[in-house]
C-alpha cells in the first residue's frame, strides 16, 4: 500500500483534499466517509458491507503471517 500525503483546502464553506489521480474515484461517485477520531475512511457508496468482505477474501494470501510470542509476562509486584 503506498502512502499519499496531500493537505486539507477551502472550498467555499467547507473543507477539502485533493485525491492523486492514481487514488481518485471516478467521476460522479458517490462515496461514504467515516471518521473515527483522527482516522477518516472513504469508500464508494455503492460498495456494502458484504461486497467488501468478499473482495477481502478474495484477495491472495500474504506469504508470511507474523506469529506473536507466546511468551507469558510475569505479573507486576503489588497487585
Amino acid at each position: 500500500m503506498t502512502a499519499h500525503r496531500t493537505k486539507p483546502f477551502q472550498s467555499g464553506n467547507s473543507q477539502a483534499v485533493r485525491l492523486p489521480k492514481d487514488i481518485a474515484f471516478a467521476p460522479e461517485t458517490e462515496l461514504v466517509m467515516v471518521r473515527s477520531g483522527d482516522v477518516l475512511t472513504i469508500y464508494p457508496a455503492s460498495l456494502s458491507v458484504p461486497d467488501m468482505l468478499s473482495r477481502l477474501a478474495a484477495m491472495p494470501t500474504p506469504p508470511r503471517v507474523e506469529v506473536r510470542d507466546d511468551d507469558e509476562l510475569p505479573e507486576p509486584a503489588g497487585l
